[in-house]
């Protein structure tokens, strides 16, 4: 094995601070001289050397060809004879200067603070389960909460100069500049981050078998799968080959895994987690959190990764605030009334042993001081998991068609992740997953023919799904159900089809339980109820808006309960 040893530069000019930046887009603007009226036609006066002196600099845009022209105006249905077309290609020659000035500026890039090696792709001796994309040793500081822990990054997280490849060959051969948020706020509590985790292939799929690096083997039974899109995270954790991971999770890839690897994931409250430097889904369904083998490290790193990240990730509220999670967890359960949702037991693809071990499980918070009874959300099964499918279409506009990110959001624009996955959609295609095929087949012709009003009558829908929820809440604490209705699948064979890749991938089977809260925001743990049949099962709780306290607070004295 070789192994890289030279140091990743931290401190060179592409890893300005936001001072920094700002101060020199501040001097910049001193400079530009843009008159009220004609804002994209004048051309630039001052601070540009090459434009004082005269010197030839080549265009960061190319002016667009009459064919590009008539071309663009024939998808818009505008019928403009070419003497026209000529007339607008010298207006938009003139409006390029802006493209070009925007192109010469220094843009701001979150500071990366911690050095680092470019780590090593594990042989395939040290890492049978496949859950491992590529090992690193980045420490952090010498003291904090996390201090000793040792940390696995899904491979959606941004560390730079690490390879990231999102378990795709879209992204393949891309190494980003720039740390993600967690990944700082995690360095600085002083964890030791041993390596980027294996997810699905562009995370689409709730399985384990679609990232081009091979299937994420299940850890308690090699043939079967450990869950996805966060699967090899899940795997990690079960191994004991590190003490916390994190996932992402558009619509259960947190809690899949979790509950089919027999470990605990958090799909935290919307925005509580910033999602800053992490590859977007879609925006409205987008959720970064902890994983472990235990409540108090999920706990204790959700202390360190939540908060308000001074409006990088549009998804975030201003005011927020982070409690002391650990602190709260008592194993006292006196007040606290749990309610067993109706709708998340019992649909066509539930396991009898599955439903009952999670309600008998449930039962036993009583034990803590904790009411337990049933109670109903109608639209959780099967409205809310039409709605997702439809509002999934979201998935085009950012994942395929935006590159990524997407527009129309403040915050922060990791323009080279862009770059990278934009090339790799132009040269590199057909190699997609069947997932990523079929989500772009669908929703493109769905948004040809209809344009966005089934998506925006989904999000209009996902509005009934919250309040409903909300009501459940406002007589319950939390609500409990199985994770997934069934335990961890067979991984498939071979010679698999097209269709069955993306029936069994994209499921609604798997989904049922775990994409409601993605729609509707509210945290979501998933933990181990035990054990059938040799294989985990999974029990999810689910609380009010930023309250992972009490979800939290429910499961360690569940943890309890299960271990004593």
């Amino acid at each position: 094995m070789i192994r890289l040893t030279f140091c990743f530069a931290v401190r060179g000019p592409r890893f300005l601070s936001y001072r920094q930046s700002s101060d020199h887009l501040s001097s910049v603007g001193r400079h530009l001289s843009i008159g009220k009226t004609q804002f994209f036609f004048n051309r630039m006066q001052s601070g540009d050397a090459s434009a004082a002196s005269g010197l030839y600099t080549p265009p960061a845009v190319c002016t667009p060809s009459l064919q590009q022209l008539s071309q663009s105006a024939a998808r818009f249905n505008l019928d403009i004879d070419e003497a026209e077309l000529k007339q607008y290609q010298d207006v938009i020659k003139e409006a390029l200067v802006s493209y070009q000035r925007v192109d010469q500026m220094t843009e701001p890039i979150p500071v990366v603070k911690w050095p680092r090696t470019p780590g090593w792709r594990p042989e395939p001796e040290d890492n049978p389960h496949n859950a491992w994309y590529w090992r690193t040793e980045i420490t952090g500081a010498s003291t904090g909460k996390l201090h000793g822990k040792t940390v696995a990054m899904k491979d959606t997280v941004a560390v730079a100069g690490v390879p990231m490849m999102c378990g795709s060959h879209i992204m393949e051969g891309y190494v980003p500049e720039y740390d993600a948020t967690i990944v700082t706020r995690i360095l600085d509590a002083g964890g030791t981050i041993k390596g980027k985790s294996v997810c699905e292939d562009l995370c689409l799929s709730g399985d384990s078998f679609t990232s081009v690096t091979g299937p994420v083997l299940n850890a308690h039974d090699r043939t079967r799968s450990a869950g996805g899109s966060s699967s090899g995270s899940a795997t990690l954790l079960a191994l004991e080959q590190v003490d916390m991971a994190t996932g992402g999770d558009q619509g259960g890839s947190i809690r899949i895994p979790a509950a089919w690897s027999g470990v605990v994931g958090l799909k935290p409250t919307y925005g509580l987690v910033p999602y800053t430097g992490c590859v977007p889904l879609e925006i409205t369904l987008d959720h970064v959190g902890p994983m472990a083998r235990t409540v108090h490290d999920v706990a204790l790193m959700l202390e360190v990764i939540a908060g308000y990240d001074n409006g990088l990730d549009p998804r975030q509220p201003a005011n927020l605030t982070v409690p002391e999670y650990t602190t709260q967890l008592t194993g006292n359960l006196s007040g606290i009334r749990v309610g067993l949702l109706k709708e998340g037991f019992g649909n066509e693809w539930a396991e009898a042993d599955v439903d009952e071990l999670v309600r008998a499980q449930a039962h036993r918070l009583t034990s803590a001081g904790a009411v337990v009874e049933d109670m109903s959300v109608p639209l959780h099964y099967p409205d809310a998991s039409h709605i997702y499918n439809v509002i999934n279409e979201g998935c085009l506009e950012t994942g395929i068609k935006g590159n990524g990110l997407g527009v129309g959001w403040k915050g922060f624009y990791p323009t080279s992740m862009l770059d990278a996955i934009a090339k790799g959609y132009r040269t590199r295609a057909n190699d997609m997953p069947p997932t990523g095929k079929f989500t772009y087949l669908l929703y493109d012709c769905i948004t040809t023919n209809y344009g966005t009003r089934f998506y925006a009558k989904g999000q209009n829908l996902s509005r009934l799904l919250t309040q409903a929820y909300n009501q459940a809440l406002s007589s319950h604490d939390v609500i409990i159900m199985p994770t997934i209705p069934f335990k961890a699948t067979k991984l498939p064979n071979k010679d698999i089809s097209i269709s069955e890749i993306c029936r069994t991938a994209l499921s609604f089977r798997q989904m049922s339980n775990v994409c409601p809260t993605n729609l509707t925001g509210h945290p979501a743990i998933s933990i181990n109820a035990g054990f059938s049949h040799g294989l985990p099962v999974g029990m999810m709780i689910v609380g009010r808006h930023f309250d992972d306290a009490t979800v939290l607070k429910v499961a360690h004295a569940f943890e309890k309960i299960r271990d004593s």
